[in-house]
C-alpha cells in the first residue's frame, strides 16, 4: 500500500492532485492521509496523550510499503500543517518512519516548483531515518498543470511522476 500525504489541506489542492497521480502510477492500494490534526502542544500531550487522529496517521505510515509526500511552498518552506503532522508523529511510539521508503514532490505556483519547500522538507525528514529517494518531482505553475479530471496535462511531468514511482518500487524491493 502507498500512503500519500499532501501538505496542503485544500480539497482541490494541486499537491493533493499530484499525490493522486503518484498513486495512479504506483498501482495497487493507495491511501490518502488526513493531516488535519490539532496543533502540537506538549502540555496537551502530557494531559491527554497522543490524539487518535495522530495515532491513525502513525499507524498508516507504519503499515505502508512506502510514502509519497507532496508539499506546497509557503514562505520558502513547506506548509505548517505538514510540519505539525511530522512533529506529532515523531511523538508516537515505534518509530513509524524508520526504514520507510519515501518520495518527495512539490506543486507550487512559482517557477521553481517548490524547490525550497522540498529542500526544507528533506532536512526535516532526516531525524526519522527514512529511505528518502534522492530524486523528486517539482511542479511549477501547478494551477494550470491538471485537466478537469485531475490528470497531469504535461507528458513530461507525468513521465517524471511515473519514474519517481518506479524508483520508489525499486527501493521497496531493495529493502525487502
Amino acid at each position: 500500500m502507498l500512503l500519500g500525504i499532501s501538505g496542503s489541506l485544500r480539497a482541490e489542492a494541486t499537491n493533493r492532485k499530484l499525490i493522486r497521480e503518484a498513486g495512479r502510477h504506483f498501482g495497487g492500494d493507495f491511501v490518502e492521509a488526513d493531516i488535519r490534526l490539532p496543533l502540537y502542544d506538549g502540555d496537551a500531550e502530557q494531559a491527554s496523550g497522543i490524539p487518535a487522529s495522530v495515532q491513525l496517521l502513525a499507524d498508516q505510515i507504519a503499515a505502508a510499503e512506502a510514502v509519497v509526500i507532496s508539499t506546497p511552498e509557503y514562505n520558502q518552506s513547506f506548509s505548517g500543517s505538514l510540519k505539525n503532522a511530522l512533529d506529532w508523529v515523531s511523538r508516537t511510539k515505534g518509530g513509524p518512519w524508520a526504514g520507510k521508503p519515501v518520495a518527495l514532490m512539490s506543486a507550487a505556483s512559482g517557477r521553481a516548483g517548490g524547490a525550497r519547500a522540498n529542500y526544507a522538507l528533506r532536512l526535516a525528514m532526516t531525524p526519522f531515518r527514512t529511505r528518502l529517494l534522492p530524486m523528486e518531482v517539482l511542479l511549477a505553475a501547478s494551477r494550470d498543470a491538471f485537466d478537469e479530471n485531475g490528470r497531469l496535462i504535461s507528458e513530461r511531468v507525468d513521465t517524471q511522476v511515473a519514474d519517481l514511482m518506479a524508483a520508489l518500487k525499486s527501493e521497496i524491493a531493495r529493502g525487502a
